[in-house]
Formats: C-alpha cells, sequence, structure tokens
C-alpha cells in the first residue's frame, strides 16, 4: 500500500508549535494554499512567481506532496492551532540544484506581524537538523525583503552575501546554518 501525506501523522509530518499545527502539504489543502499563492501581496518581492490559476497550485502541492514522498520531509500548511485555519505554508524542502535544505515560507497578509514565520521557520530549522543533519539549511532572501531577513537573523543563520540562486539563476543573498562552499566563480551573480 502507498502512503499519502493524508495517512501520516508523526514528526516531521506533522509539528505542533506554541501557536501552529504543521502538516505535510497535501491535496485537501488546494483552496486555501491558492487564496494565499493567489493574492499578489504575498508575491510582492516576486511577482512573477504569484498563481494565477488553481491547477498552477494543485501542480506545486502535486511536486511538494512528491518531495515528502522521496525525501521524508517538505513543506508544511501551517494553521493557526490543532485545525485550525489554514494561515500559511512552508518548512523545509531538499533542494536538488543546491544540494541544501530550502527554507521557505509564506503567509496570510491577514497573519502578517505575529511571529509566525519565525515560529514555522524554526521548526523548519528543527525538524531539517534531525531529519538530516549533515544538510546545510538555507534561506534565498532579497536584499529589499526586511521582514524576511529579520526572520533568518533570528534563527540566527549567517548570511553569505549574494550568490546566483540555484533555480532563479538570479543574484539573492543566502542565508546559512553553516559556512557554505565560496560561490561558483564560473557562475557570478547577474547585476
Amino acid at each position: 500500500m502507498t502512503l499519502t501525506n493524508d495517512d501520516r501523522c508523526g514528526a516531521p509530518w506533522l509539528v505542533r508549535t506554541d501557536r501552529l499545527e504543521l502538516r505535510a502539504v497535501r491535496l485537501a489543502d488546494l483552496a486555501p494554499l491558492h487564496a494565499i499563492n493567489h493574492d499578489p501581496r504575498t508575491w510582492s518581492h516576486l511577482p512573477e512567481g504569484r498563481h494565477l490559476d488553481e491547477a498552477t497550485t494543485r501542480a506545486w502541492i502535486e511536486r511538494a506532496v512528491d518531495v515528502w514522498e522521496s525525501d521524508g520531509m517538505g513543506y508544511w500548511t501551517a494553521r493557526l492551532g490543532a485545525g485550525g485555519p489554514v494561515i500559511g505554508i512552508g518548512g523545509a524542502s531538499y533542494q536538488d540544484a543546491s544540494g541544501y535544505w530550502n527554507l521557505y515560507y509564506r503567509f496570510d497578509p491577514a497573519h502578517w506581524g505575529h511571529g509566525y514565520a519565525t515560529e514555522l521557520s524554526r521548526a523548519a530549522l528543527d525538524a531539517a537538523h534531525r531529519h538530516a543533519p549533515e544538510r546545510l539549511v538555507a534561506a534565498w532572501v532579497d536584499d529589499h525583503n526586511a521582514q524576511s531577513r529579520a526572520v533568518v537573523q533570528k534563527l540566527g543563520l549567517a548570511d553569505h552575501g549574494l550568490r546566483t540562486h540555484p533555480v532563479l539563476g538570479d543574484p539573492v543573498r543566502l542565508w546559512a546554518d553553516r559556512p557554505v562552499p565560496p560561490a561558483d566563480p564560473d557562475r557570478p551573480p547577474r547585476e
């Protein structure tokens, strides 16, 4: 029998923090996750990433479920309390292109400014360290994104300067939980 994310409940598939229930993302989360990913405010730092239709969100969720199945860890749907409303998504997912855990979050703007991103990110950092401690945990943060910069600083991640993002190909500041290899001189960040 093949298990899906709906069948799993042990850590890291289900994590509870002081205020959040973090459960491995699943297709049942489509409607609220599409609403968050469709809101242009949640994509102010990368407008081209916005999900314009549910099919885009569905494909994104399907990829996220596959990551959970292959790597045993990935992004969570964040609910306010046990069984409460969906307010965001995030966690740490293995990124083949870099070889790092990618720390990520996106919240409904109605819930910004309450420390949920930091709370989720702390849980993700802890889960990544427990699940595969040898893997570096990285967060790619645009210089003009002061809120995300504040989150990674609260987590104690170190700034490793501008690097070429392994997926987007753009120069983005890399924050990490440990030293990272030097930037590839054959692929300097694009200005």
